[in-house]
């Protein structure tokens, strides 16, 4: 585990698959160094599958989406991939309008995303507007 100021990076795996649950913000000069230096040295071990529990993460800004983004390059261009799961409705939306969801694989929880890494797994289809509209109050006038 590992505790920064505003980030904490908790460590698992499932099924050979390294978990990450992410507690705090992922914000400029706080999370986002912290976890790009804890992500690259998992790349550095070898570790080419990789998933990101969002859950608990309150806040991210264009220096933490920026990471995500980069982390997610790094691990295809080792071969591997990195995934997310639980992105707040409002992150997503940030996200689809960046089109963002073309480039980091987004799942609804954490089965989906574990068994995106198994190709003979059958997966719902995910669509980011879906999972926005699902995650809509009735209060909610957007």
């Amino acid at each position: 585990m590992l505790h920064h100021s505003s980030l904490e990076i908790h460590q698992r795996e499932d099924q050979g698959i390294v978990i990450l649950d992410l507690h705090g913000e992922l914000e400029m000069g706080n999370g986002d160094v912290a976890l790009r230096e804890f992500v690259e040295n998992l790349l550095g071990q070898g570790k080419r599958t990789l998933i990101l529990d969002l859950a608990h993460v309150s806040a991210i800004d264009t220096a933490g989406s920026s990471v995500l983004l980069f982390l997610a390059q790094q691990y295809q261009a080792a071969g591997g991939r990195l995934a997310l799961f639980k992105l707040d409705p409002i992150h997503a939306k940030i996200y689809e309008l960046a089109r963002l969801e073309t480039a980091i694989e987004i799942y609804p929880d954490e089965l989906d995303a574990v068994n995106s890494f198994f190709p003979d797994r059958k997966l719902p289809h995910y669509d980011i507007l879906d999972y926005i509209d699902s995650q809509k109050t009735p209060n909610d006038q957007t």
